[in-house]
């Protein structure tokens, strides 16, 4: 063979080993695997996600969509329940999975990720609220829900002293899944429980060094009920986020749209 062509050829194979290896470097980064955390809302369970779960660990990530304290197959007392003591569970948790992870959290206890973002913050890689509550320093979630004059929830709730709140069948389908399938209506009528009313009146502490430094991103439902877009909006505008995504569904888009869901989850991943 000619020796110029020998030395082109070199060349090629050079100059190929130094900018296509780094592409691949790259899209290898951008398929990395990730731990997701996924808590759920008021008096449901880990059974919130349980279509979007498969969808996460199809793309090869790790879920963890887990059962607060006191709800679904966790048998704590519910009046044994206390939000610091719940915090620390948690705490545990993270503490317990390698490298970072990405909380998910819906409706009310989007208090959990924002107290866990200050405890853990350089375990947290993400936090994504999925029209969840999102409230500055010193207060909390009942601050909030005081404000909102068009969710249709506050009256069908019950309470059992300071105990634990419930909300009555009743509402469920109108004011929690009024665009997903009679059976998800039906199995919470199953599933769902009291939960212990404290994390509803807990001031959280939240610095700007700590829970200051963790991103987080927003998914609106335009059409919920329980978190209404004005509240959403409210607390978007009093803590904002990097993204704000929209979802033109109820306050159950894990039931009612679980793919367009999984694909905001997954785009703000990749961010």
């Amino acid at each position: 063979m000619n020796t110029k062509i020998i030395i082109r050829l070199a060349l090629v194979s050079i100059i190929a080993l130094l900018f296509l290896h780094p592409i691949q470097m790259k899209a290898t980064n951008r398929s990395e695997k990730k731990t997701y955390i996924l808590i759920h809302g008021s008096w449901h369970s880990a059974w919130n996600w349980y279509k979007v779960t498969p969808l996460l660990e199809r793309e090869g990530h790790t879920v963890y969509p887990i059962d607060l304290p006191g709800m679904g197959r966790d048998k704590t007392p519910i009046e044994e329940v206390r939000f610091e003591a719940t915090i620390q569970k948690l705490c545990n948790l993270i503490d317990s999975i390698p490298g970072k992870v990405i909380l998910v959290g819906h409706s009310k206890n989007g208090i959990m990720l924002s107290q866990l973002a200050e405890y853990r913050p350089k375990k947290i890689e993400k936090l994504i609220y999925i029209a969840a509550v999102l409230v500055a320093n010193g207060k909390s979630a009942k601050d909030y829900f005081v404000l909102d004059k068009k969710e249709i929830l506050g009256p069908h709730i019950t309470k059992n002293g300071t105990i634990s709140s419930m909300l009555l069948p009743e509402i469920y389908k109108e004011g929690l899944y009024h665009d997903c399938e009679d059976d998800i209506t039906e199995m919470a009528k199953i599933i769902l429980l009291p939960e212990s009313y404290e994390s509803a009146t807990a001031k959280l502490t939240l610095t700007e060094e700590n829970y200051g430094s963790v991103p987080r991103y927003y998914i609106e439902c335009t059409e919920d009920r329980a978190i209404t877009p004005w509240l959403q909006e409210k607390m978007l505008s009093e803590m904002p986020c990097l993204e704000v995504y929209k979802l033109p569904s109820s306050h159950s888009p894990f039931f009612s749209m679980p793919k367009e869901l999984t694909e905001i989850i997954l785009k703000i991943t990749n961010l």
